[in-house]
């Protein structure tokens, strides 16, 4: 049964009841997915880099993720936290190919959101993230654990005083790079590189009205790397009504809807100025769709 109420007075007593159910069962089924996770990454050192034994442990981790995803989905859908209208695109997806996502950022439940729009259509998520959350309760162990690739984030002014800083994540991305060829691996790019806020959006003097400057040197890298692997890019626009849920407004159900429209792009070239001329196109449409009524 779907959590709602027609009585608009009751709605903020209804609201606080779904968070603190969501959040709990957040809690829960992180605790239980993610043990399970540490269990079988604790044999992983004592198993050979390649071979059956490894493959059949790796695939044991990503079912324990998909073991998280489904619960979750099944979740949002019990509390009515969220209904994702999806644009038609998913079609000739597949979980046992590799692809490169590329997203707008808006907010936390963008991750979420992308799962309950692609889980089934395509292999298991690996994304980017800062090296500072793997300090995240259970989930931050589990994320190095499946192998997503952990990297620093420096300011401009500490990269341009100490430029051997850049080559520092360069080398992570191709470690991850090597990581994705073992099985077929969706890869995460927010190509903003922060959530965006009309705020921060002013302060780079973008000529988007919904969207940061796009960073291109790390979908770079993954295409260089993986181009002979890579069957399309997915790009993915993410639009909620109104202003993006944070956290615990999600919890509590106060984004009732979220459109999501998702295009199988071909992958472009891997060169530099190849890549940011597609960029620079793909981010015209998305701020176009997002701009629209």
């Amino acid at each position: 049964m779907i959590l709602a109420s027609g009585n608009p007075g009751c709605t903020g007593v209804v609201d606080l009841f779904r968070g603190i159910l969501a959040f709990a069962f957040i809690i829960v089924n992180s605790v239980l997915w993610c043990s399970l996770i540490f269990c079988l990454g604790l044999a992983r050192p004592f198993l050979p880099r390649r071979g059956r034994h490894r493959i059949a442990l790796g695939n044991a981790m990503v079912r324990a993720m998909d073991g998280w995803v489904v619960c979750a989905r099944w979740m949002v859908r019990v509390l009515g936290l969220c209904r994702v209208s999806e644009a038609e695109g998913t079609d000739g997806l597949r979980r046992d190919a590799w692809y490169v996502v590329v997203s707008n950022h808006q907010t936390w439940a963008d991750i979420l959101v992308l799962v309950l729009s692609l889980y089934g259509r395509v292999p298991q998520f690996k994304f980017f993230t800062k090296r500072e959350l793997i300090w995240l309760p259970f989930l931050g162990l589990a994320m190095w654990f499946l192998e997503f690739p952990y990297v620093h984030r420096y300011s401009r002014e500490r990269l341009e005083a100490d430029p051997a800083l850049r080559e520092r994540d360069r080398e992570a991305t191709l470690r991850a790079c090597r990581v994705f060829r073992d099985r077929p691996t969706s890869v995460l790019i927010f190509l903003e590189g922060t959530r965006f806020t009309p705020a921060k959006r002013d302060a780079q003097d973008s000529p988007y009205q919904n969207l940061l400057i796009p960073k291109t040197g790390g979908l770079g890298l993954v295409l260089q790397n993986l181009s002979d692997l890579m069957d399309a890019v997915v790009d993915v626009t993410i639009r909620y009504p109104g202003a993006a849920p944070g956290f615990w407004d999600f919890c509590c159900g106060r984004c009732p809807h979220v459109d999501v429209a998702i295009r199988p792009l071909a992958p472009p070239s891997p060169e530099p100025e190849a890549v940011r001329a597609w960029v620079d196109d793909l981010w015209r449409h998305k701020d176009a769709h997002l701009t629209s009524p």
